[in-house]
């Protein structure tokens, strides 16, 4: 496993990270020690970094990464960031505010079995609640009070991202980057790189699609957001599918596939290519199986693509992909 330094923040981490949306809900059906296997395959693979979020099957996954790193002893080995504000009813800018922040905090701490969480994020806010700096005062005042050490956001559009890191408590981005979602490789990593901002990638798998492993037919649970957000039901629909179309991405897989290196899977060409940009600090891939997570660790270790490839790449998201998301996110 390599190591990447995270921003200003200065921890180095693995830059093969774990997502544990899978393991909380909206993925199928998952016991809870196949969750809690998940986080100690990623431990055993040399992962020290690991994103949540309190409203991952509503606490569940932070519950089992506690449970691990207590059996483990690994609460100071172990980078652990998580999300707040999703919980909010209604979703609304003007309700992220001190009080309610701080009680989502108190409960992933309890959670998580923290003193102080290494890194809170705001859970995908409304754009508005960008260009509204008590957002961030709110921040401020949980740092200074010990609660959280270090802040970040969680941003859907490209735009929330550049607004966000003008704020100084901002020190972290977490954001949809892979093939299929190529805009932050243009201003934003450049504007992330120049404020010392740790870049945390999630989705890179677009759901599955650049794994390979997904059929055109495929059937997926009535609790599986692939099945239930499609058209953005429940939330963002970019965070299904990286808000390509099923089959058009399917389309894009096809398009790609000739072009992945003979000793790859398209999943390792996918984290490499990731990779293979500087500006990223870690990429956080989410699976439900131990096996899969000790793969993507593996990743770390791979040669980078040639420029031929990342060429490739580029070629099949300006045909089939561009139109769908670029402008958009």
């Amino acid at each position: 496993m390599n190591y990447r330094r995270l921003g200003s923040i200065g921890n180095d981490i693995s830059e093969v990270g774990l997502g544990t949306w899978n393991i909380g809900g909206d993925w199928g059906d998952v016991d809870d020690e196949t969750g809690r296997d998940v986080v100690r395959a990623a431990i055993d693979a040399d992962i020290d970094f690991i994103d949540t979020a309190d409203v991952y099957g509503d606490g569940r996954s932070e519950r089992h990464i506690g449970h691990v790193l207590d059996e483990r002893g690994a609460h100071d080995d172990v980078f652990v960031a998580t999300k707040a504000g999703r919980r909010l009813e209604p979703h609304e800018a003007d309700r992220y505010d001190y009080d309610r922040l701080s009680s989502f905090v108190d409960r992933s701490r309890e959670n998580l079995g923290e003193e102080t969480l290494d890194l809170l994020q705001l859970h995908c806010p409304p754009t508005e609640a960008y260009y509204q700096p008590s957002t961030f005062d709110a921040l401020e005042r949980l740092k200074a009070e010990g609660k959280i050490a270090h802040a970040g956001v969680s941003v859907e559009k490209v735009e929330e991202g550049l607004k966000a890191i003008e704020y100084d408590v901002v020190e972290t981005v977490q954001i949809i980057f892979n093939p299929f979602r190529q805009r932050p490789n243009e201003l934003f990593f450049e504007q992330a790189k120049r404020n010392d901002i740790g870049v945390i990638v999630r989705v890179p798998y677009a759901s599955g699609l650049l794994t390979g492993a997904l059929e055109r037919d495929q059937e997926f649970a009535e609790d599986d957001h692939r099945n239930f957000n499609r058209e953005g039901e429940a939330f963002d629909v970019g965070e299904t599918f990286a808000g390509v179309p099923y089959e058009t991405g399917h389309d894009a897989v096809e398009a790609l596939e000739p072009h992945v290196p003979e000793d790859l899977s398209l999943a390792e060409l996918t984290l490499r290519w990731i990779l293979d940009h500087e500006a990223v600090s870690t990429v956080i891939p989410g699976t439900t199986s131990p096996d899969h997570v000790r793969s993507n660790a593996a990743a770390s270790e791979l040669s980078p693509l040639s420029n031929r490839v990342h060429g490739a790449v580029r070629d099949v998201y300006e045909e089939y992909v561009f139109e769908h998301v670029h402008h958009r996110w």
